[in-house]
């Protein structure tokens, strides 16, 4: 089952509630001791306490409901009572034992046996439309406090069976599609460990998996009522990691004024209905209640505010509403969560699909970026006014001549090397501004220097920054007195940023800043492709000619 088919599978959840009664039960009462002759459909039960009574240790204690059935069944379908009952007890209908479960008045001698629910065929000839009486012999050694009969269902024997296993088994493959949920977004988190909300929406699925699990895993695991305490102590605090990371999930695509101030109080708030534990049920109506109305208040923020998504969500989280009063509170339960749920990945999904845009986007940016790259060294004035400095040199001085093609083909080498990176070592940065002042120093016939100070060889940039810095101060700067054009690159870094200073020693440059060229304009563009918005670039006059500082935040 995906999650695309939950709306049709909670209609039909919804839907499965609506059938016709084949019985109404009257008031239950009850009376410590034991007589055999209690169990008689014809025994007068007036002076017995109505209610539960107060039992303590394991005494023996009867109580009798009086069910009317309304239609008499088939011969071949026999009806059948489905118990949910603390303790280990005895079934009696009109008058005639139809079933046990443990060993009551033997519990404190015995080790535990039965189960906390229980199903039982009823006779056929005991099942006529009309009055009958149902009796129970109890004992209640663990939990004195919860006597009584806490659920009864009366319908056809296989339907009891059949039922309950067919609806567990739904939403086992129900459960089985959060499963798969949980495991597909932890590897989304793990390919890109800065995306907090995958990981919560992970969490959430996989308790909303074991919350399941535990819900309807009674169906086929024989519980005994001793540890069915343990049972509820999971579901309870399942409940309430659920109710806490909902609207904290909500509450990240949606930010808030004072965050962590209201979202503090509300895990109070939830802490407090969690350890309170008056009824299991009120319980859990007070942290579903706690979560709806905290995540409406979100969501209603969200909207206000025009966030994409929010306004489905609302629709999903109001959608939970009418179920709860048309459905019972397990059902209604699972309903109203898998509905949030579906809003919590419908926003997921609009989160991926911006990170999948944002991707190609960067593809077809670093794309042209690479372009840029390349074109930026073989245009043609820079490839005419190579190729004409190497004839000269050619023809006046052949080795030289050499060397220059040399120092052209290895300036081609490694931009061959580089024109796919987005990162490169800062090494073969460096050795690609030496071999460009290597060919300049043919054509212009000018002393080039660079110098590093502080360079950690193991720091990566995006290619090309230093040399188009470099390209930059050629073309716009004038030797110094002594025919010379200094270029000098430091490094220096703290916890908080990583900093480059290219500086440019020469004459000739302006004292103005200049308008912003296509070289500027690619430098930033790779910086923002490899650190997004975590830099800053300055390009200034300085007295001894340019400075550049670039400046790539932790």
């Amino acid at each position: 089952m995906s999650l695309r088919s939950l709306p049709l599978f909670l209609l039909l959840l919804v839907a499965s509630c609506s059938q016709s009664p084949v019985f109404e039960q009257y008031e239950t009462v009850s009376r410590i001791g034991d007589q055999q002759e209690w169990g008689a459909k014809d025994l007068d039960d007036q002076d017995w306490e109505k209610g539960k009574p107060i039992v303590t240790g394991g005494q023996i204690y009867w109580f009798r409901t009086p069910i009317a059935i309304l239609k008499t069944p088939g011969s071949l379908r026999p009806y059948g009572i489905q118990l949910d009952v603390y303790g280990e007890y005895e079934v009696f209908w009109d008058g005639v034992l139809i079933g046990k479960n443990g060993n009551p008045g033997q519990e404190a001698v015995l080790p535990p046996e039965g189960k906390m629910w229980a199903t039982f065929s009823i006779p056929t000839h005991l099942t006529e439309a009309g009055e009958h009486v149902l009796a129970i012999r109890s004992s209640l050694y663990h939990f004195p406090d919860h006597s009584g009969i806490w659920g009864l269902e009366m319908d056809h024997y296989d339907d009891l069976l059949n039922d309950r296993l067919i609806e567990s088994s739904y939403m086992h493959l129900f459960a089985g599609a959060f499963l798969i949920a949980s495991f597909y977004f932890l590897l989304l988190f793990l390919s890109d460990k800065k995306e907090y909300a995958t990981l919560v929406f992970s969490i959430s699925c996989f308790l909303f998996f074991i919350l399941i699990l535990a819900e309807f895993s009674k169906a086929y695991m024989p519980i005994h009522y001793s540890m069915h305490i343990v049972r509820l102590q999971l579901i309870g605090s399942l409940m309430f990691g659920i109710s806490f990371l909902i609207p904290f999930y909500f509450s990240m695509q949606f930010p808030f004024p004072k965050r962590k101030l209201l979202l503090t109080l509300y895990a109070g708030v939830l802490l407090f209905f969690f350890l309170s534990r008056y009824v299991f049920e009120l319980t859990a109506n007070n942290m579903v209640l706690s979560m709806w109305m905290f995540s409406f208040g979100i969501v209603v923020f969200g909207a206000y505010k025009k966030r994409k998504g929010a306004r489905l969500v609302l629709l999903t989280l109001l959608l939970s509403v009418p179920i709860g009063f048309v459905t019972p509170f397990n059902k209604s339960l699972f309903a109203g969560f898998s509905l949030i749920l579906l809003g919590m990945f419908y926003l997921l999904s609009l989160r991926i699909k911006e990170q999948r845009l944002a991707y190609e986007t960067s593809l077809v940016q670093s794309t042209r970026l690479r372009l840029e790259l390349l074109k930026k060294n073989i245009q043609p004035h820079f490839l005419m006014n190579t190729l004409t400095s190497l004839i000269d040199w050619v023809e006046e001085a052949p080795k030289k001549g050499v060397l220059f093609i040399e120092a052209l083909a290895k300036e081609f080498d490694l931009f061959n090397q580089i024109e796919n990176k987005t990162l490169i070592p800062i090494a073969q940065e460096i050795a690609l501004c030496r071999t460009h002042l290597e060919i300049m120093e043919y054509r212009k016939e000018i002393n080039y220097s660079l110098q590093e100070e502080g360079i950690d060889l193991k720091e990566k940039i995006p290619p090309g920054i230093f040399h188009t810095l470099l390209e930059n101060g050629i073309t716009h700067s004038l030797p110094l007195e002594d025919n010379s054009v200094k270029f000098t690159l430091n490094f220096e870094a703290n916890s908080d940023y990583k900093c480059y200073t290219f500086l440019t020693f020469a004459a000739g440059l302006g004292k103005e800043t200049k308008k912003e060229g296509t070289g500027l304009k690619y430098i930033k563009a790779r910086l923002t492709e490899s650190y997004h918005g975590q830099w800053d670039f300055t390009s200034e006059p300085a007295d001894h000619g340019w400075k550049n500082t670039i400046k790539i935040y932790s």
